[in-house]
């Protein structure tokens, strides 16, 4: 009865006005309000600070500051390996596996489409229908900054407007198209093994989205879906190295990382499993 209120809530709530309020308190600087806060939610989920580049609480002027915390240099290394793909983000893979078609399993009878994550455009998802995916969930308590698994050269950009369900297991159980319905910014690199995209959503109170390359997309939430390319004959090629920070999350979200049939092979890895940055996430499967 618990469960069936908390989601029957999130279609009633106004989530975005929601998200935008705690992000403006998230942001602000109350110096020993703000610390009380940081310690409090340290304490309430668990969060390791001892792989904190800073690890005192005090030292971070905002709540913001805190949850985008940077890790100790050194700590999560990628592997040389090119053979190998690193996971992208400290999480908990939330679903994994082939993509249908055009449909990407969500959770026990739910599926999305593959077309509508990327943005609606049929063009930019073709080269991943009947390929790979991954879904990965970051909890309150985990580093929210995004890498790169692998090398890549960013091509396309697309901002997504949505609604804003929290992402957590409870609703990608319950909510149809959750990830596909949600505010989010999909990312396209070519890669040695073809397309790679990375997208990043959002949900309840994650108050903004930033990549490196454009810094924040959102907020302002916008009302349609807005596409950018990038490319070498325009001047503003970017290239990102694999272990290479390419976005981060201001509150935590999901992310959801999607590849050309035949490229990836994730092994053991399976729904339930937690990720470290840096990992082997998947390897490069052998030409027959």
């Amino acid at each position: 009865m618990i469960d069936w209120l908390k989601i029957k809530l999130q279609y009633v709530l106004p989530k975005h006005a929601l998200s935008r309020l705690v992000g403006k308190f998230a942001a602000g600087e109350y110096g020993a309000t703000t610390t009380f806060i940081i310690k409090q939610f340290i304490k309430q989920f668990n969060v390791d600070m001892s792989e904190a580049k800073e690890s005192d609480p005090a030292a971070y002027p905002s709540f913001n500051a805190f949850f985008t915390r940077e890790l100790k240099p050194g700590l999560r290394e990628f592997s040389a390996d090119e053979t190998e793909l690193g996971h992208a983000v400290d999480g908990t893979v939330s679903q994994l596996g082939p993509i249908e078609g055009d449909t990407i399993f969500q959770a026990k009878g739910h599926h999305y489409s593959l077309t509508a994550l990327l943005g609606g455009d049929a063009q930019l998802a073709a080269p991943f229908k009947g390929g790979d995916f991954a879904t990965i969930y970051l909890s309150p308590r985990d580093y929210h900054r995004i890498h790169m698994p692998l090398t890549g050269k960013l091509t396309d950009m697309v901002y997504v407007p949505g609604e804003l369900f929290s992402v957590n297991p409870l609703t990608a159980q319950n909510v149809p198209g959750l990830f596909a319905r949600n505010e989010r910014v999909v990312a396209i690199f070519d890669t040695d093994i073809g397309k790679v995209a990375i997208v990043l959503v959002g949900a309840t109170i994650v108050a903004s989205i930033e990549t490196i390359w454009a810094g924040t997309v959102t907020p302002p939430a916008g009302k349609n879906v807005t596409h950018w390319q990038y490319t070498d004959s325009a001047g503003d090629s970017i290239t990102l190295e694999k272990g290479a920070e390419m976005g981060l999350f201001k509150l935590g979200s999901t992310i959801v990382a999607c590849f050309e049939p035949n490229k990836v092979d994730f092994g053991a890895l399976k729904a339930g499993d937690v990720t470290r940055l840096g990992e082997t996430f998947a390897t490069l499967k052998t030409a027959d």
